[in-house]
């Protein structure tokens, strides 16, 4: 199993809304997702593409949160949304964590290709076919438009990889897991809500960085079955990615409170330490 590192102290994260700003459930482009923009207003903007690793030219774009003005920006959080969403979904998280993250600005781009089973979406890769070969291929294509969106907003903020942290949920935690787990350089940890590990035995041979993962599924997902989670817990540690997996009893495809103080505390303890300690800080206190 492989070790996780231990960098900053556990914060038991207590300032996130409990019941009226209770985050709600997000869920696939089966008719549970509507998305709330018209399609034009989702076409990709233009953005710099400083690594020269996205030969297809597509380019990507979405909703930014914080920090607050005159701040400058020390870290970075990058939502990556489900199938048939936005990057307009997951981007509300952004006002419950922003207290806890000081300095971090947040971005969820709108995934690069109209969504074919909810036409008001977008989609990483079509899920009209399931098998793991399409699935994978899929992510094969998405990967080099999102690596340069990442490597875009690191350079509009003049940060590293070890100063981002990556949030998915469901197809966003597929791409998430494929792409980060093969960028040159480690980010400072990755969160995965309700996915799964593509083709988990090409890791071996593909795997390049190991930063930690943090998994959190519902035990009655009723559309990524609960036990990829298992799955992608086991490839991670049989390929030495330190990961920690939170199963959320009676959750369906969405995230909970729980799963969120879950994930508020790995950004509290991974994403400002390593920020802090590539920017030369002074730490965060966490008492």
């Amino acid at each position: 199993m492989a070790s996780f590192p231990q960098r900053g102290s556990p914060l038991l994260v207590a300032s996130l809304p409990p019941s009226g700003g209770r985050p709600r459930p997000r869920r696939e482009a089966d008719g549970l997702i509507r998305s709330r923009l018209k399609t034009g207003d989702l076409e990709p903007v233009d953005i710099q593409n400083p690594s020269g690793q996205n030969p297809s030219g597509q380019t990507i774009d979405g909703p930014r949160h914080g920090p607050a003005e005159g701040v400058p920006v020390s870290r970075l959080v990058v939502f990556l949304h489900g199938l048939g969403a936005d990057g307009n979904d997951l981007i509300s998280l952004a006002p419950l964590l922003s207290p806890l993250l000081p300095g971090t600005a947040f971005v969820s781009p709108h995934a690069p290709f109209p969504c074919d089973m909810a036409p008001m979406g977008r989609q990483w890769f079509s899920l009209q076919d399931y098998s793991p070969a399409a699935m994978h291929a899929g992510a094969v294509t998405a990967t080099p438009v999102l690596n340069a969106f990442l490597d875009a907003e690191l350079a509009r903020h003049g940060i590293k990889d070890e100063q981002m942290a990556l949030i998915g949920f469901s197809q966003g935690t597929m791409m998430a897991l494929h792409a980060v787990l093969r960028r040159p350089r480690p980010c400072a940890l990755l969160i995965g809500f309700s996915g799964a590990l593509v083709r988990p035995e090409l890791l071996a041979e593909e795997v390049v960085s190991r930063p930690p993962v943090f998994l959190v599924h519902g035990d009655a997902d009723p559309v990524v079955p609960f036990p990829a989670m298992a799955a992608a817990e086991s490839a991670l540690n049989a390929n030495q990615v330190p990961v920690r997996a939170l199963a959320r009893p009676g959750l369906g495809h969405g995230i909970d409170q729980e799963g969120l103080e879950f994930a508020a505390a790995a950004l509290r303890q991974y994403l400002i330490a390593d920020a802090d300690a590539v920017s030369g800080g002074d730490g965060v206190s966490t008492s």
